[in-house]
């Protein structure tokens, strides 16, 4: 209730006698204040406040929530830890390492110079081999040697992680993958297999399967590059012999043809035969002119002389003619028989010193292809497990668990975020 301008809770009255003007009207003023607080109190309603949230309980969804967690987590992680313990066969690993060598023992010269080089690895032979171990081609000779089928496919209780009887090639590949773990350094070159199966002896059988196969492949590509190397250098080779073979016959023909053995030594004896007809022919023209100067015209004597000249004079120049020396061009000419023969002589001289060549170019291809043969070195051999540390039961239960937990909590997500859309 709002107190009325009489009522001033014992104050003086507003208009009580003996104020003075001033203080009449200050008192007025302030009652007049204290009325509209008054009526401003009277107006003030009284508001509830609800709570902040309401009691928690148990409702419909929560339970939905509980039994699919224990459904889709706690059921499957269970059953997965039974069969893991009771199920899952053992599974023994065997451990090979080894790397590709390649022999490069220095020439001559490198080791004159100190420069040679004792051995060292090939990083493309390595990544060939990484590449060839995960092939299906090592599987399938490996399934020849060993039969893989019945290897993997020996623990008929557990049927997760074995191999099935009528497995495909391609089965066969990815199962391959999950046995076979292949660590392979690309700095060093080495590699280090850790192979699986379900009994020591098989592992380590099939390490070393695969390290033969390798060797064997291994060798392969060292015999292909060693066949590159002296291919070449080989065709040169065959080439120069019969290029030798046809000069050779080239130069028999022409003998057989001229009946010649060696024109010059010929050449030489037809010369000789020359210069004498010319001490002959000097001899015959001085008798000639002696017999002038002691002898009349006509005598038998001087045409006798006359006539032996002219024999020798006609003899020379036919010997001259053999020899090319007056501008004969007949076939027995011995200038033609003696450029045909300079020609072919140097033809097989050429022919063989390309055949030299070329032969100690094939014997350092086989030196070089030699020097730089490629082989399989095992620096760690294949091992015999006697423990079994294959399935990781542990780790694969919590692999489990982790993940079907993901999978439940993706699935509320959705749920709750459909359900606050409405």
């Amino acid at each position: 209730m709002s107190a009325t301008p009489s009522q001033n809770d014992g104050a003086r009255p507003v208009d009580a006698p003996g104020l003075t003007e001033e203080q009449r009207l200050r008192r007025r003023r302030l009652q007049a204040q204290k009325d509209r607080v008054a009526e401003q109190a009277a107006q003030v309603r009284v508001i509830e406040v609800a709570p902040a949230a309401r009691r928690a309980r148990m409702r419909r969804r929560h339970v939905f929530m509980a039994l699919s967690f224990f459904l889709i987590v706690v059921v499957p992680t269970l059953i997965a830890g039974l069969y893991l313990e009771f199920r899952a066969a053992d599974q023994y690993a065997s451990t090979v390492g080894f790397t590709v060598r390649r022999e490069e023992g220095g020439s001559a010269i490198e080791l004159l110079g100190g420069i040679s080089s004792l051995g060292g690895t090939s990083s493309s032979d390595t990544d060939i081999l990484y590449e060839f171990i995960q092939s299906q081609g090592l599987i399938r000779a490996v399934d020849a040697r060993l039969d893989l089928y019945a290897i993997y496919g020996k623990p008929e209780s557990d049927p997760i992680f074995t191999l099935s009887e009528d497995a495909t090639i391609e089965e066969l590949s990815d199962y391959w993958s999950r046995m076979v773990r292949i660590l392979y350094d690309a700095g060093t070159g080495l590699i280090e297999l850790e192979i699986r199966s379900f009994d020591p002896e098989d592992s380590r059988a099939i390490a070393r399967a695969i390290f033969e196969e390798s060797s064997d492949m291994i060798n392969e590509l060292s015999a292909i590059a060693r066949e590159d190397t002296i291919g070449y250098a080989r065709e040169e080779l065959e080439l120069a012999q019969e290029n030798l073979r046809t000069q050779r016959a080239l130069l028999q023909s022409f003998r057989n043809e001229k009946q010649i053995v060696d024109p010059a030594a010929d050449l030489q004896g037809q010369m000789g035969l020359v210069n004498s007809l010319q001490a002959q022919l000097a001899s015959a023209l001085i008798e000639l002119d002696l017999l002038g100067s002691t002898t009349r015209e006509g005598d038998p004597r001087l045409d006798s002389a006359r006539r032996k000249i002219s024999v020798i004079q006609s003899r020379i120049e036919e010997e001259r003619a053999k020899l090319g020396a007056v501008g004969t061009e007949g076939p027995d000419a011995y200038a033609d028989v003696i450029g045909q023969f300079e020609t072919l002589q140097a033809d097989l001289e050429f022919a063989q010193q390309a055949y030299t060549a070329a032969q100690t170019a094939y014997n350092a291809a086989l030196a070089e292809a030699r020097r730089k043969s490629r082989y399989l070195a095992a620096y760690s051999p294949p091992s015999l497990a006697e423990a079994s540390i294959y399935p990781k039961r542990a780790v694969l239960l919590g692999g489990v668990f982790l993940v079907l937990f993901g999978l439940w909590a993706l699935m509320v997500l959705v749920f709750y975020a459909l359900r606050d859309r409405r």
